[in-house]
């Protein structure tokens, strides 16, 4: 997925978290795509909280019916991952993937020093389309190395213990959950994982102290008990994102109707970023560099086969990029 809101102050974390706190934020509309009128929903960044562990990006394009023609654009510093819930969409890439994406499978791309993709939903119509888009940072042992992309259509399963009710279930999608392992690739200790809770149930979500941790909504209303106190609880629905902080061992969460969540978690990131369109960078410079080798077509993103036209790179602001810190 391309950024569309390139002249919104850049954004920074430091390394580091709050303790255990309960932070609701509200996701914001953006326009994907300008002409093509699509609208997605930011969750991440925010002002507050630029990232969670190495996440640093968080889009759900949907529930609506739409075409979706994303042309091909560059990546620097990042990963992508497409978690799909309706619709199908064609992923290609300047390595010569293409492939779709569909429900229950994981497209993960990393760039490296450079990538170019483009993403189509399937077929000259609109269509129903529901997904998530999310970036990690990649750290500094691997930003600058060769692009690389995967997918994993198996991925496994952690059974959520009941405190009332049914048991519910984590998909680990990236990373590690309660001794589960996701098979895709990951540069730091991290997680991503959908939650899903049946009608009726309370469950009980481990966690690592260690690391920090939100939860998104998708489905439904969530009910997320924050601390040891039963009436300390927070309602978290499709529109927000509830950040959790460190220091916690588990959470429990009720669904009194069901619901669908997507939990975010990591060790605090090692540095401090600069995220400027579609680059995860460390200096304005290198941000810089990075949108003047699109611009000239240089081979560092490669070519997406297929494709006559690309998404041009913004203006860069007339100010310096700066880092600008979390501020939980």
């Amino acid at each position: 997925m391309t950024r569309l809101d390139a002249d919104a102050p850049e954004l920074a974390q430091a390394a580091g978290a709050c303790g255990p706190c309960a932070l609701l934020l509200e996701s914001r509309e953006v326009p994907l795509g300008g002409v093509r009128a699509m609208e997605v929903h930011r969750t991440l960044p925010q002002r507050e909280l630029p990232t969670v562990g190495a996440w640093c990006f968080l889009d759900r394009f949907g529930p609506q019916e739409a075409r979706m023609r994303v042309e091909p654009h560059p990546h620097i510093g990042l990963q992508t991952v497409t978690w799909p819930f309706v619709g199908d969409v064609r992923h290609r890439d300047s390595l010569g993937s293409d492939v779709v994406v569909r429900r229950g499978a994981l497209n993960l791309m990393t760039s490296g020093a450079g990538i170019s993709h483009s993403e189509y939903s399937v077929g000259e119509d609109a269509v129903p389309l529901d997904a998530l888009q999310l970036w990690v940072a990649l750290p500094e042992s691997r930003r600058h190395g060769a692009p690389d992309f995967e997918r994993h259509e198996e991925l496994p399963l952690l059974r959520l213990e009941a405190v009332q009710g049914d048991p519910g279930e984590a998909v680990v999608v990236l990373g590690s959950l309660g001794g589960v392992s996701s098979p895709a690739t990951a540069y730091t200790p991290i997680v991503g994982a959908e939650l899903r809770l049946p009608a009726g149930s309370r469950v009980r979500l481990p966690l690592d102290a260690a690391w920090e941790y939100a939860l998104v909504g998708v489905e439904g209303v969530a009910v997320v008990t924050t601390d040891q106190d039963a009436a300390a609880s927070v309602d978290l629905d499709r529109s927000h994102l509830l950040y959790l902080g460190m220091a916690r061992d588990a959470v429990e969460i009720a669904a009194p109707e069901g619901a669908t969540l997507f939990l975010l978690g990591g060790e605090p990131f090692e540095d401090d970023i600069v995220m400027w369109w579609n680059f995860v960078g460390r200096t304005h410079e290198e941000i810089a560099e990075a949108r003047d080798a699109w611009e000239s077509h240089s081979e560092r993103f490669g070519r997406v086969a297929g494709h006559g036209e690309r998404i041009p790179a913004p203006p860069m602001p007339a100010v310096r990029l700066t880092r600008r810190r979390r501020r939980v």
